[in-house]
């Protein structure tokens, strides 16, 4: 596949899809500076960004008449579902944001969930227990009820990763999406459900999410590996909306895009979290090799000899998801793995600094894991310099004016 091919170098449309009305567009955020152009930042203040509109969420403005109006369906089998990879069930829409009242706050709250198609009107939905349309739905569920929601595919890449962050309960994720934006977001009201989605999206779905009836599904996740069956929801179709000449939105499970969706905003929340907890914190990167999801390295301005342990204990308690946590001291670039490597080589010893958490919570998508009593263990490196040893035994040799030097001015072929 094209996109997986390209791996978020680029941002890929396909402008003609074989017996489709709609164009599919892939990679919108599938490197740091494009994720960083979306939330209007420089890739070095992302997260200040991020953590600056969390603060100052406010209400979107509300439009009489969305976009997506132009044009209706009630037929799912219209939309261009792609399937990814040999072994999964089948197609599925990666990049679905399900919006869904929260029935202690009376507040909306929307999320992230793919979407395997059963037929013309009904999809499995993969919720994530304990979260907030878990919630809600379970709520549905007591009182044996059906639960409304709205569904958006096609929408700015702000309101993405607003939806992908997991905000606090009771708290509207399209605010801090207003907020990301300058207050130039607007929402329109769906007739039979009642959300208030975002009046620009391209494609808008509503219906309910069945109270009595499930479907097992698996697919790749962020991990690139396969899920194992789960027994999920079915959403039931009341009404399909899309705009004119519509755009559908794909997300490739386990690839850059999908990995930074989910990862970054993450990573903001790490930050914001460690920085309040530890001021000696100066950077949190979730790594290319921890899927931006399993592994964290942590950059410090250590103070004294416990700053490391303490740290770590701290990262994982703000991410449960984490399975390994490595503090690097501040010469050290924790998004370059070569570097970090070179602190554990340099600076750590495995009878001293190693952390080992035994039998606690984990992410269900580690396959090494328990992963239906969600039981993990947990490892800790502590790679900062001791304190107690001299500073000058863990320099980094410099040679002077070395970033000066153009290699141009001697080698005629660069």
């Amino acid at each position: 596949m094209i996109t997986a091919k390209v791996d978020g170098s680029y941002a890929v449309l396909f402008e003609k899809i074989k017996g489709k009305k709609f164009r599919l567009v892939s990679n919108l955020v599938g490197t740091r500076a494009r994720f960083a152009q979306a939330v209007g930042a420089k890739e070095s203040n992302i997260h200040e960004k991020v953590i600056q509109a969390i603060q100052r969420a406010k209400k979107p403005k509300k439009s009489t008449k969305g976009k997506f109006f132009e044009n209706h369906s009630k037929d799912l089998s219209i939309l261009p579902i792609v399937k990814h990879f040999e072994k999964e069930l089948g197609p599925f829409i990666t990049s679905s944001i399900i919006y869904t009242k929260n029935p202690e706050k009376g507040t909306q709250n929307s999320s992230f969930h793919r979407l395997l198609p059963l037929d013309k009107k009904h999809f499995s939905v993969r919720m994530v227990e304990g979260r907030d349309l878990h919630r809600a739905f379970i709520n549905s569920k007591k009182h044996r009820k059906d639960l409304k929601v709205a569904i958006t595919i096609g929408v700015h890449p702000a309101i993405s990763i607003a939806g992908a962050y997991q905000a606090d309960w009771g708290k509207d994720e399209l605010d801090i999406a207003n907020s990301i934006l300058k207050g130039k977001l607007s929402l329109a009201k769906c007739p039979f459900s009642g959300m208030l989605v975002p009046s620009e999206a391209e494609i808008v779905m509503e219906g309910r999410i069945l109270h009595n009836k499930t479907h097992k599904e698996w697919m790749v996740e962020m991990l690139r590996t396969y899920d194992f069956a789960r027994k999920q929801p079915v959403f039931e179709l009341e009404d399909l909306y899309y705009r004119n000449n519509p755009i559908f939105h794909d997300i490739l499970s386990g690839y850059s895009e999908h990995r930074l969706l989910m990862g970054m905003p993450i990573e903001a929340k790490l930050n914001r979290n460690l920085k309040k907890a530890f001021p000696q914190t100066k950077q949190v990167s979730m790594t290319n090799g921890g899927c931006n999801w399993l592994h964290a390295v942590v950059q410090i301005k250590k103070k004294k000899e416990s700053d490391g342990k303490q740290i770590i204990k701290k990262t994982f308690a703000i991410h449960r998801s984490l399975k390994m946590v490595t503090v690097v001291d501040d010469d050290i670039n924790p998004n370059d793995a070569e570097s970090v490597e070179y602190a554990m080589a340099t600076r750590f010893q495995a009878d001293k600094d190693l952390v080992i958490i035994k039998n606690v919570r984990g992410s269900s998508l580690d396959p090494s894991s328990d992963q239906k009593k969600l039981k993990t263990a947990k490892l800790g490196i502590d790679a900062t310099k001791p304190s107690f040893k001299l500073k000058s035994g863990f320099e980094i040799a410099q040679i002077p004016k070395q970033s000066k030097i153009s290699l141009k001015k001697y080698f005629k072929n660069l």
